[in-house]
């Protein structure tokens, strides 16, 4: 996970990753398949575990906004712990050769979830009065996913955790009936 994390998934070559988990190669096609296998079952792991923590802290806040800034936060946090930083799902296949088409696929899917859970706790808010009833539901989770994104390419261009956490205030903003 960590090496497709951190060269991507063109990037990673098999001797990097037999390397790090001391394997031969023919030992990793036996336990994976391809190298494609290997990504997708990286980001599976990435997503249960690392990716899972600013979302859980999104649907598990008392309120939307207390939800968005943890969310917010939890990303800073999983941007900038690693080098060169940034998150998998973001990073992970930003450009392929059409061959790779099938692995930034499966982060695309992974994204994609991102989004409606994101939304769902948007909808949430809606329904139980946080937010307006005529509040643009699917732009501003799209807004928020967005601004997860940016946090992911910022870290990896070497921004600092003080920098990221400063976008939080005024992405929070963003929400209807917000000072």
């Amino acid at each position: 996970m960590e090496v497709f994390w951190s060269k991507g998934y063109e990037g990673a070559q098999l001797n990097d990753l037999t390397a790090v988990i001391g394997v031969t190669p023919p030992s990793f096609y036996a336990a994976f398949g391809s190298k494609e296998a290997a990504f997708r079952e990286a980001v599976d792991l990435y997503i249960e575990t690392v990716g899972a923590r600013p979302m859980r802290a999104l649907e598990d806040a008392t309120t939307v906004r207390q939800g968005l800034r943890a969310m917010l936060e939890g990303s800073v946090d999983v941007a900038t712990s690693s080098k060169p930083g940034g998150c998998l799902l973001i990073v992970g296949a930003v450009n392929c050769l059409p061959e790779n088409r099938p692995a930034r696929d499966h982060l695309l899917r992974a994204r994609k979830k991102t989004l409606s859970l994101i939304k769902a706790r948007l909808e949430r808010g809606v329904r139980e009065g946080e937010l307006p009833a005529d509040t643009e539901v699917g732009r501003l989770a799209t807004f928020y996913h967005g601004i997860m994104q940016a946090i992911s390419f910022q870290a990896r261009d070497g921004a600092t955790r003080k920098a990221l956490r400063a976008l939080i205030e005024p992405a929070l903003r963003a929400l209807p009936g917000c000072p």
